[in-house]
């Protein structure tokens, strides 16, 4: 492994331009070029894969406590050399991909020049961002450096490509501070080890380091000084201790308490706030509003968190490593095709189980099939968090970005065990009901139940958990811990004053996915290593828990469950099973409400939301394809007899000219009679009036003179233009 370093003048101005080698490959960040009117701009490359990143401050502190923190990263269709296909060929609105990927950045604006398909631009756009934010005069902490870990064939694989990542068992993405802290990890998993995980973070910190490295020395040659931080408000100290002399015993009283649950201890705390505000603006008349609503806050705060560290107490009775009290229910309600009922502590998942057929399964957007070669799947969870769950007053509408994580990390945990050849698109949703902690692991539980209730063979059951951290900095060096605590399964109130939520998933064997958020300047890997050991006890805690309720896949589906069945229709019949222009085919979907997908040339597939409905489809099918299928002949004409090809068609002449090979002036002379049925030949219509061209004396040999009726044919014989003779109408 070896750093890489050159510098470029260009027309406006000097460009500088770092490479970092991480394994075989060279990564590329430069700035000086791009965007220059931005506070800093990168543009980091891997192979042919480039991303820009901007970072742009101009917002200053309110008092409302509030820095707005804004990311967005978007996916140019031209980058995959691909035009958008919506109506107006033009990026819109946001994708999911997009969202996820700007979760995973951080707080800058990036864009994505050009794909080679081979590499993910989203670790590129996390170094871009700490890079863009490393040259600009932005005051932050950083910089941070990012890789994803593979294993591919039992190799811990650095970066990997597109193709690799296909055979991987692991796809974890971890970024880190200087001195190996880290700050950030997001994974999806295959069941993978304890131990390969944890091998494979101390792997990426240690490549991730290569990378500060790298942004540092571009950060020197830049030279930009940085600007004075905006003053943020803080607690006046001579406030605060009034605040402790008039509150903390109060406070102290209510968080020992274990009998309050969230709703009284928040109005509890409320009260003593409201109180110590009133009495503080008698004591400070001249003080800002906010300066004393920050001093109970910091006062609230502290305490919380010096009866963790000091006490080993929660507020809620818990020792450090219990899990809150989880019951489990299935089957509320009998017309779903699954549903269940997870509740842990306050937190109340409800989750339903839905089956469509395969052609109801997500079509990707052309860049990310481009990025990661999955163009469909036909499994998604959709996680919902609705304002009532919180006692709330909101508006009920689309996704937010939150719900949209949420559900993407449920989902990851979920993908491993599903059944690949299942027959069936698989929709969960997971809504929340009551939330006091956090609530896609407790969705992620209810969502096994719920996938079990209709007999889904999901190949192990998955748990989740989320570990909390409450720390003590090193008085005289603030990015050291000098002591922490480490909790299971934590409330609302624990993640809002702790110092890290980090919440993974599992099976009894291994990892499927895992997601650590940071909210100090990064914790070493030791607390990190320490946070999945404890995971992984509670995870197995869970899922015993869980096999008390349903223990496996129930063996027989439900009656009222959808049902998949395959059709063989042979070649020579297959025009009259589609019908023209698919006409058959779309009255039995409109009438029996089943969705059918062609297999292969005789193999058709036949989804039906209901046994019912497979039933009635079978009947029409049969009703179609049977053999008495020549069309009827209706009246005479002297051009010629009508004739309807289906019984709902419209009557078509056939031309007396096709009749026979001899020529006749009326078509009685050949004897034929109405209702009698016929065998033709469809040539399809006539480009210049759109007339069905039909033709019967194709089908008999010139010598033959006999009118052959329903027992010496016994289907339509189908043709095309490819087909057609000397003597086609």
């Amino acid at each position: 492994m070896r750093r890489c370093h050159e510098s470029a003048w260009s027309r406006h101005g000097k460009v500088r331009r770092v490479g970092v080698e991480l394994g075989e490959r060279k990564l590329e960040i430069s700035t000086g070029k791009l965007a220059r009117f931005a506070d800093g701009s990168s543009v980091v490359q891997l192979g042919e894969t480039s991303v820009m990143v901007t970072a742009v401050s101009k917002s200053k502190p309110t008092a409302s406590q509030f820095m707005p923190l804004v990311v967005d990263y978007r996916q140019k269709s031209a980058a995959a050399g691909r035009i958008p296909t919506n109506y107006l060929r033009r990026e819109l609105g946001t994708t999911d991909v997009e969202i996820l990927t700007s979760r995973l950045i951080g707080d800058t604006s990036a864009s994505l020049p050009s794909v080679d398909g081979v590499n993910n631009p989203d670790v590129l756009a996390i170094n871009g961002a700490s890079a863009a934010l490393a040259v600009s005069d932005i005051p932050w902490n950083g910089p941070v450096g990012a890789v994803r870990m593979g294993i591919v064939d039992g190799e811990f694989v650095v970066n990997p490509t597109r193709r690799e990542m296909a055979s991987s068992t692991l796809n974890l993405v971890v970024a880190s501070a200087p001195l190996s802290q880290i700050v950030m990890m997001e994974a999806a998993a295959e069941n993978v080890l304890q131990q390969d995980f944890c091998h494979a973070v101390k792997v990426g910190v240690k490549h991730a380091q290569q990378v500060i490295l790298a942004i540092q020395q571009l950060a020197r040659e830049h030279g930009v000084e940085k600007r004075t931080p905006a003053k943020l408000f803080t607690a006046v100290p001579e406030m605060a201790e009034t605040t402790r002399q008039l509150a903390a015993e109060k406070i102290y009283a209510v968080f020992t308490d274990y009998s309050h649950d969230k709703v009284s201890r928040d109005e509890a705390i409320n009260k003593i706030r409201l109180d110590t505000e009133e009495q503080l603006k008698e004591k400070y008349p001249k003080a800002e509003p906010y300066d004393g609503i920050e001093a109970f806050n910091a006062v609230s705060k502290e305490i919380f968190r010096n009866l963790v560290l000091n006490e080993y107490k929660r507020c809620d009775g818990r020792d450090l490593t219990s899990l809150r009290d989880i019951s489990c229910e299935v089957d509320l309600f009998e017309p779903l095709h699954g549903s269940a009922l997870f509740q842990r502590g306050q937190t109340q998942v409800f989750c339903t189980v839905t089956f469509d057929s395969i052609e109801s399964s997500i079509k990707t957007d052309l860049v990310t099939s481009a990025l990661s070669g999955v163009k469909e799947k036909n499994f998604m969870l959709h996680y919902e968090f609705p304002p009532y769950a919180t006692n709330e007053i909101g508006k009920l509408g689309g996704t937010n970005r939150r719900e949209l994580g949420h559900g993407a990390l449920a989902e990851k945990g979920l993908k491993p065990v599903i059944p690949k050849d299942f027959p069936f698109t698989v929709r969960v949703t997971s809504e929340v009901l009551e939330s006091n902690g956090y609530c896609n692991k407790p969705g992620l539980c209810d969502t096994v139940e719920v996938l079990w209730v209709p007999g889904v063979p999901i190949s192990a059951p998955v748990a989740g958990v989320a570990i909390g951290l409450v720390s003590k900095a090193n008085p005289e060096k603030q990015s050291e811990i000098q002591d922490y605590r480490l909790l299971t399964d934590i409330l609302g109130i624990e993640d809002y004053n702790g110092d890290m939520d980090f919440k993974m998933a599992g099976t009894s064997k291994g990892i499927t996915a895992l997601q650590a958020d940071v909210k100090i300047p990064g914790i070493p890997l030791k607390i990190v290593m320490e946070a999945i050991q404890q995971a992984t006890v509670a995870k197995k805690e869970i899922l015993g828990i869980m096999n008390k309720t349903i223990a496996k896949p129930r063996a027989k589906r439900k009656e009222n469950g959808p049902v998949v069945e395959t059709v063989r229709v042979p070649i020579s019949r297959r025009a009259r099973f589609v019908g023209p222009g698919g006409y058959n085919l779309r009255k039995l979907q409109v009438e029996t409400g089943v969705t059918i997908s062609q297999v292969d040339e005789e193999t058709f597939s036949v989804f039906a939301p209901t046994p019912g409905a497979m039933s009635e489809a079978q009947e029409f099918i049969r009703e179609i394809c049977k053999d008495d299928v020549m069309p009827p002949l209706s009246f005479y004409r002297d051009a010629g007899v009508m004739v309807k090809l289906y019984p709902n068609m419209s009557a078509v002449l056939l031309h007396n000219s096709q009749l026979d090979h001899k020529r006749i002036k009326h078509p009685s002379a050949l004897g034929l009679e109405v209702g009698q049925q016929i065998q033709v030949k469809y040539f399809g219509r006539d480009p210049t009036d759109g007339r069905m061209r039909l033709s019967r004396k194709v089908l008999q040999s010139p010598a033959a003179t006999v009118v052959r009726t329903l027992s010496d044919k016994h289907s339509i014989a189908m043709g095309t233009g490819s087909n057609q003779a000397a003597d086609t109408p």
